[in-house]
């Protein structure tokens, strides 16, 4: 059954900015594709390796969001509105401290960073400079993860969509003009894209500090030295959920070698597949940071049963929203297929695993959900400890072994997929259930 109108009101108005937010995250980048592959194909070629990189590369600095949130909705639970920002002050000193030695570290090392990815010479050297153009703007990717924890701890969750809304706006603009040399800017191709997206990073930066300094200055926001505990408290949560970020993008890498092992055929379906399961994931996920706030406010104010329901009532609200979602992918998979594969034969190899995947993305909203309100409560080394074990000693070893090993191919693979899922899904309910996380200091 679904919560009752009032939760389900206050999960939805917390949870559909940042759905919307994401979503058009996802949009932007398909346009950034788009314009980009009118370059040719080794510039779009250069932007998704580049991309991946950057993604790599900011997992390192993801999880002082989550170290920033917990904390911050911990607080506002309490009641303790001196102290709220105190968290935010923490990781935004943590993120300069992180990202700036990175940063040079990663315009330093480039060329043989991008060589590990991609050996083709001319791809590479495409790919160098949007990434050198992408990695300058680290430190607003990593102080911007720490104001949008702070805004969703204290429930204002609107906020981050309005802004990132306007950081598209500009990035589109910017990137348009930089790659074609519109409006007497320099034509600079591929990297226009990184430049114009790092442009619309440092006016986010802009607006979320302007607007912190406007309206969380009583919470303590840098008018307070946070202490040395709060320091530790929030590298205690965010590293763990940094590292979980890197190892686990670093297996859906294995995956598509594993993928390679078989055909390419394979590897062009299973590409398809995989992003489309990782947008359609999205509200999940967002539902799932809506709970993070919720459960780390009940526990604010000490109030476990709440936290415990909190977190079981946005479960019951995700797992319609991911049904009604995949339903298009159970009823017309060669439809929803054809919008991205024209060969009648990738079609036919994609048709059941795309099934598959609309069941997958369903029984995966109890795992996104309770994976979420576990870091509100400060289990991220929980979190960290169950999703890597169980996707790197699980689910890729056994895809080896029964796609390749055995045969099975693509189809055997999202078949071991799918165990997997419910095996991720049935621990964190167990975790949730036996609520040890109840008694976890942040």
């Amino acid at each position: 059954m679904l919560p009752d109108p009032a939760r389900r009101q206050t999960i939805l108005r917390l949870a559909l900015p940042i759905i919307g937010g994401m979503l058009t995250q996802s949009l932007l980048n398909l346009i950034d594709a788009a314009l980009v592959g009118r370059l040719g194909e080794a510039p779009l070629a250069a932007v998704g390796i580049g991309g991946y990189a950057i993604f790599l590369i900011t997992a390192v600095v993801f999880g002082l969001s989550s170290g920033v949130q917990a904390q911050t909705a911990r607080r506002h639970g309490e009641g303790d509105w001196s102290r709220r920002a105190l968290a935010l002050n923490a990781g935004l000193a943590i993120a300069l401290a992180v990202a700036g030695p990175l940063t040079l570290l990663c315009l330093w090392q480039a060329p043989a960073l991008l060589g590990l990815i991609n050996q083709d010479p001319a791809v590479n050297a495409l790919a160098v400079d949007y990434f050198r153009w992408r990695v300058v703007s680290l430190i607003p990717v990593a102080m911007i993860f720490c104001f949008r924890g702070y805004w969703n701890g204290v429930q204002e969750t609107g906020l981050y969509l309005r802004i990132i809304l306007v950081m598209h706006l500009v990035n589109v603009v910017a990137s348009v003009g930089l790659i074609f040399g519109l409006a007497g800017l320099p034509a600079m191709g591929a990297a226009g894209a990184g430049a114009g997206t790092s442009l619309s990073l440092f006016v986010g930066l802009a607006i979320w500090a302007i607007f912190s300094l406007r309206h969380a200055r009583d919470s303590g926001f840098l008018g307070r030295r946070p202490r040395s505990r709060t320091f530790a408290v929030t590298l205690r949560l965010a590293v763990p959920h940094s590292f979980q970020q890197i190892w686990f993008a670093a297996g859906y890498a294995v995956l598509f070698w594993i993928l390679g092992r078989i055909d390419t055929a394979s590897v062009a379906v299973g590409h398809v597949l995989v992003n489309l399961s990782l947008l359609l994931i999205l509200p999940g996920v967002g539902l799932g940071m809506a709970a993070m706030s919720l459960v780390g406010e009940s526990l604010g104010r000490r109030d476990h049963r709440d936290a415990h329901r909190w977190g079981w009532d946005v479960v019951r609200l995700a797992w319609p929203c991911l049904a009604l979602i995949a339903l298009p992918m159970t009823a017309l998979p060669e439809a929803v297929l054809g919008l991205f594969l024209h060969d009648p034969a990738l079609i036919a190899l994609g048709r059941l695993p795309l099934q598959l995947t609309a069941v997958m993305i369903v029984l995966d909203a109890a795992a996104l959900v309770f994976a979420q309100a576990l870091l509100g409560a400060g289990a991220q080394r929980t979190v960290m400890t169950i999703t890597l074990a169980l996707q790197w000693l699980v689910f890729l070893p056994l895809a080896w072994w029964v796609g390749v090993h055995q045969g099975a191919g693509l189809l055997g693979i999202w078949w071991v997929q799918l165990g997997y899922r419910c095996l991720n899904s049935a621990g964190f309910m167990a975790i949730w259930q036996r609520r040890r996380w109840q008694r976890l200091a942040v």
